[in-house]
């Protein structure tokens, strides 16, 4: 409830009065002497009303199943510790269990095109098919942001709403059913205001800072050179954080943002979900009815194959031929059986790769 606290000037002041508690119960002058000035903070009569806000607060946070988090908490987000502007305290209602997530944050213009949200629903898919643990981040605004939640729901994917306003409401009204699914199907919605805040439009710049921090990595779908979504870019980015953008038509206003941050190296072009895994070293999936190692009955002239493209990844049909001995046609119908029992992929150039390669 402090005005102007953050997590870096919070740190500063429970190392000056040594605990939580003796920030209020401190007299005036013990505390303008240890923070070196009157007035503010120290005021006996501001840390009185303080606590009558507080006491307020607490009864919304007991009753509606909201968790104040503060940054001393266990369960505060290791990725929002690593962020000195961070909320000394978020709210929260839901249960992610971010710390063991690997989070995505995507973000774009309210005013999405087909393009942006075919496009949004498609790296949705493909994260949830690639890789495990995933959570969607957002901050359940119009167009691009309620389209990636959406997405993740349909995934059966967690997603987490970041607030610019506090948890007693949801904004904009129209994504209150969307919200509540977000809660009930594992995921969360965020806010550092009290339910004495009211919305102001400096809310949803800072809201942006926290979609950022709580993010591995940073989608821009769709943007102009200005709004919430470059702002979100540039936050991560001094947060470094993992940048991606999607290119879209040079004529399209919608996407001159992403545009610029590829051209400028800011972000990198994304061309599907992979490019996300790679850049973060995630491992994918085992696919379903694949197997993770070859089987153990594997042997003769198969087992040769494997061996060698094993230890020569990518080989031409040609090389193989030369390092086993083999004769073309016997090896070109080696290829094809192992090929049709998902062992191996032809790659362009007439190359072959082990699929758990």
């Amino acid at each position: 409830m402090l005005r102007g606290i953050n997590l870096a000037n919070a740190q500063e002041l429970l190392r000056r009065a040594g605990s939580m508690e003796s920030i209020f119960t401190r007299s005036e002058s013990e505390l303008a002497e240890l923070l070196g000035r009157s007035g503010g903070i120290a005021s006996r009569q501001y840390r009185d009303s303080i606590m009558e806000q507080a006491a307020g607060e607490e009864i919304f946070v007991r009753n509606s199943h909201v968790r104040a988090c503060c940054f001393t908490d266990e369960d505060y987000p290791d990725r929002l510790r690593m962020c000195d502007d961070a909320p000394a305290l978020l709210y929260m209602l839901g249960n992610t269990p971010l710390h063991k997530m690997r989070t995505v944050a995507i973000v774009g213009t309210r005013h999405a095109t087909p393009y942006g949200l075919e496009t949004t629903k498609k790296i949705v898919r493909e994260l949830a098919a690639r890789y495990s643990d995933i959570a969607i981040i957002s901050g359940l605004a119009y167009g691009i942001d309620v389209a990636a939640h959406r997405a993740a729901l349909a995934e059966g994917v967690p997603t987490i709403g970041v607030m610019a306003n506090a948890l007693n409401t949801v904004y904009p009204a129209d994504h209150r059913d969307t919200a509540a699914r977000m809660v009930r199907e594992g995921g969360m919605l965020v806010s550092e205001y009290p339910t004495s805040a009211r919305i102001h439009k400096g809310f949803f710049l800072a809201r942006n800072r926290i979609v950022a921090a709580l993010a591995d990595a940073v989608v821009v779908v769709e943007s102009d050179l200005r709004g919430g979504a470059m702002a979100t870019a540039r936050i991560a980015s001094a947060y470094n954080r993992e940048l991606f953008a999607v290119p879209g038509r040079v004529s399209d206003a919608q996407s001159r943002g992403c545009n610029e941050l590829i051209a400028s190296q800011a972000a990198v072009m994304l061309r599907d979900a992979g490019d996300i895994g790679l850049a973060l070293g995630w491992s994918e999936k085992v696919a379903e009815g694949t197997q993770g190692e070859l089987p153990l009955e594997l042997s003769g002239n198969r087992k040769l194959v494997v061996d060698y493209l094993r230890e020569h990844p990518g080989a031409g049909i040609n090389d193989i031929c030369v390092g086993l001995g083999m004769s073309y046609p016997a090896l070109s119908s080696l290829l094809f059986e192992l090929e049709m029992s998902e062992m191996l992929v032809p790659v362009p150039g007439g190359r072959y790769m082990l699929t758990n390669a």
